[in-house]
Order: structure tokens, then C-alpha cells, then sequence
């Protein structure tokens, strides 16, 4: 996503949610189909005496309530976003290490696969790992997320950089775009 629409939908977002709702800015994730609205909640005190599972049931009670006390103003907040961003918005928290997605758009992607690819989705597929081919190449792209993250933030910042430097070139633009500029009709063609 081009950096600028990026800082705008932020700022907007800035100003738009309430300041008692998240710790801090809220990370957010953009691209051609959604928003993800991620924000840090404070988590709920700890008794001394209070086991892992009491802390972690304590931590789901936490994440629960802000999502049904925030209900109403997440919808109104994302009708508007989605109406002048063409994209659909969803909302999440975080609070200790626990990350929670309230809901979010599934979007199907097509592929064409060899058949060492196939073969290898099949095989997720017979070892119950996954349900379906889709679900197997879903769990894979999962798990590439997970092992190369600190790679694939490289990748992202190097494409910002080449976004930003096409911006600045000739017949740059505010969004990046530049194409070379139209030949002019009256110039004569080379046999």
C-alpha cells in the first residue's frame, strides 16, 4: 500500500477513536481488501496467589469486555472507513501476549501449482495436518509468515523505499505511480 494512504488512514484513525480505548497507537495492517485495527488493552491485575490458568481465563474476561463494551463504536468507526477507504475494517486487541481478531475478511486467492506443489499440499492433506488442498496452502503461508517475519519486514521496508524513490523520478506523483511520459504524435517514425 502506498505510504501516504497508509499515514492518512492512520491519522484518521488517530482521531477518530476514543483515547481511553488502547495503550498507545494502534498498529494497523493495510492492504488491496481490509484494515486491521490492532490495539494494546491494559491487563487486569494479578493476585499473588492466582495460578496461569486463572491469569489467562482473567486475560480472555478482559478482552471479552472490551470487545462487547466497544460493540457499537468499533461498527460506527468502521462504516465510516469503509466508506471512503473501499476496504473492510477489522478490529482486534492485544493484551499480555495474548492477540485476539474479532473478525476479518477471508479472500480467496487463486494459484496454479505444479505437480511437486500439489504433492506436497496432498500429502498436509493425508496426514490431517490440513482439510483441503486451500486449507493446506493457507496453514503454509501461515507458517512462512511465522519463520521469516523479520525477512518479509526487510522485504516490506526495501519496497516502501522503492515506492518512495518512484515517487521522486520523473512524472512522479503523490501516489507513486510514474509512467513514462506519452510520445508526442508529430514525431516521426525511424525505418
Amino acid at each position: 500500500m502506498n505510504t501516504s494512504r497508509h499515514d492518512e488512514i492512520s491519522g484518521w484513525l488517530a482521531g477518530r477513536l476514543p483515547t481511553d480505548w488502547f495503550e498507545g497507537p494502534p498498529a494497523i495492517t493495510i492492504d488491496r481488501e481490509e484494515i486491521q485495527v490492532i490495539g494494546r488493552i491494559p491487563a487486569p491485575e494479578r493476585a499473588e496467589d492466582s495460578s496461569e490458568a486463572a491469569h489467562a481465563a482473567a486475560v480472555a474476561g478482559r478482552i471479552k469486555q472490551f470487545r462487547e463494551d466497544t460493540r457499537q463504536r468499533r461498527i460506527e468507526i468502521a462504516r465510516e472507513l469503509e466508506h471512503s477507504s473501499r476496504r473492510k475494517v477489522a478490529w482486534g486487541v492485544e493484551c499480555e501476549d495474548t492477540k485476539t481478531v474479532f473478525s476479518n475478511v477471508s479472500v480467496p486467492v487463486m494459484t496454479r501449482l505444479r505437480q511437486p506443489q500439489r504433492l506436497i499440499l496432498d500429502t498436509l492433506v493425508e496426514a490431517g495436518v490440513a482439510r483441503s488442498r486451500s486449507h493446506a496452502l493457507a496453514w503454509c503461508v501461515r507458517l512462512v509468515g511465522e519463520h521469516s517475519a523479520e525477512w518479509l519486514d526487510e522485504l516490506r521496508s526495501a519496497l516502501e523505499e522503492v515506492q518512495r524513490v518512484r515517487g521522486t523520478g520523473p512524472g512522479g506523483s503523490k501516489t507513486g505511480d510514474s509512467a513514462p511520459p506519452a510520445k508526442d504524435a508529430t514525431e516521426s517514425k525511424a525505418d
